[in-house]
């Protein structure tokens, strides 16, 4: 009893620590945790331009929760270099170089890779990358759900696949889902989001993904001095362990940063935004009320004011900085104990052409 108690006291301690090291990139709602993620990169263990080494460090940098090196089965470009014998290496050589202490985690992963269709799916959460080798693309998915994986379509829209760059389902994907062999599609992907794959995701039930699929540096490919970053999955968790994150993904419990856009279910991303923007009032001059508008977030957030009220000193389109604030006048017309501002989010997507909606309830 006194060892599993112990055991127990030293599981609570190290989720502590993880917690405390943990970069805040948005408030997470009461009782959740916002884990942020990269699913899908590479290494010279496929055909990435790195050691796995570098993407802890680069993940450790862009203050990650959690990676997972998805390397090529189909190929390898350094074979004449490398004698690759166990898909599972990279991983191995990058979850060795996790500090006890630190909040990264890395998780197990790989690509299969075929041409359309299928296309390419990325497997995570998997056992064994060698047993998911194999010329047909279905058996592949088939041992990698076998092996618990969360299996997810990468880059739907790639030009290379579909000239148009319109994601769309061809039969294949469709027994796929009908005998739910996967359970996610990238939405974001590197540079690229498709309006067609958020579709998707939300007319199938679909987790919705964002990955920078990163094969160079990440500062080759997201200039940092411009401000950019890659593309980031948060996933809403009920704790920081691997098991709680893996039944949110299948839960479809995500939503994607990409550039200054947040992508996801408005389900998912109305009680984060209300968590992030907070509006408190500076009292009033006759009937005039000043309210402050507080972003607690990395994006600035864009809004549109859809009420009745006007401002004393700006239009409807209002933008609140990333981690910054806003002062702004409001004509109430009388002295009122509280009002109920309306905004859409106009930076905020929830499904095709359609953004956030949030009421804020502000007491003056």
């Amino acid at each position: 009893m006194r060892k599993i108690v112990t055991t127990l006291l030293l599981v609570l301690f190290t989720l502590n620590i993880n917690a405390q090291n943990r970069k805040e990139f948005f408030k997470s709602p009461n009782g959740m945790f916002l884990i942020s993620s990269d699913l899908h990169i590479h290494s010279v263990f496929s055909d990435g331009e790195v050691w796995p080494s570098i993407r802890i460090k680069e993940a450790r940098r862009d203050g990650l929760d959690l990676i997972s090196l998805t390397e090529h089965l189909e190929y390898l470009s350094y074979k004449n270099d490398m004698n690759i014998t166990d898909r599972n290496r990279s991983f191995e050589i990058s979850n060795s170089m996790l500090k006890e202490e630190e909040a990264l985690m890395v998780i197990n992963g790989t690509e299969i890779t075929k041409p359309m269709p299928p296309g390419h799916f990325n497997a995570v959460f998997i056992k064994d990358a060698n047993l998911i080798i194999n010329p047909d693309g279905e058996k592949a998915i088939i041992e990698a759900n076998k092996q618990g994986a969360f299996v997810f379509w990468n880059h739907p829209n790639w030009v290379e696949n579909r000239d148009d760059a319109i994601a769309r389902f061809d039969k294949l994907h469709e027994r796929l889902l009908k005998k739910k062999l996967f359970h996610g599609i990238e939405v974001v992907n590197e540079h690229t989001y498709s309006e067609e794959a958020l579709a998707l995701a939300l007319e199938h039930n679909l987790t919705i993904m964002g990955t920078s699929d990163i094969h160079g540096l990440i500062d080759w490919t997201f200039d940092k001095e411009k401000k950019h970053h890659r593309p980031i999955t948060f996933i809403i968790s009920k704790n920081i362990t691997k098991k709680s994150i893996r039944d949110a993904l299948f839960s479809q419990k995500t939503f994607v940063w990409h550039r200054d856009m947040l992508i996801g279910k408005k389900e998912n991303l109305l009680p984060i935004i209300d968590k992030n923007l907070t509006i408190t009032s500076n009292g009033y001059y006759k009937k005039i009320v000043t309210i402050k508008l507080k972003n607690h977030s990395v994006i600035p957030l864009k809004i549109k004011y859809t009420g009745v009220y006007t401002f004393h000193s700006y239009g409807s389109l209002l933008e609140v900085p990333a981690n910054g604030e806003l002062l702004v006048t409001v004509k109430t017309k009388e002295i009122l104990d509280s009002i109920e501002m309306p905004f859409e989010i106009l930076n905020i997507i929830v499904e095709p052409n359609k953004n956030l909606e949030i009421i804020k309830t502000v007491k003056l």
